[in-house]
């Protein structure tokens, strides 16, 4: 399940993530699932899915 939230930024953060996105070929929310994601992993912030 996915959840909506209203972001409000700047928009010279906005132009930088609009082009970090560009160059993955990833829209801006998709660069902004994965960026979180990656924090989350990164930081263990995550359960661990099942090791087989």
């Amino acid at each position: 399940m996915k959840k909506s939230f209203v972001l409000r930024i700047d928009a010279e953060t906005w132009a930088a993530l609009e082009k970090w996105a560009a160059d993955e070929f990833r829209s801006v929310n998709g660069q902004l699932e994965y960026i979180i994601s990656e924090a989350l992993r990164k930081n263990k912030r995550l359960p661990e899915k099942n090791k087989k």
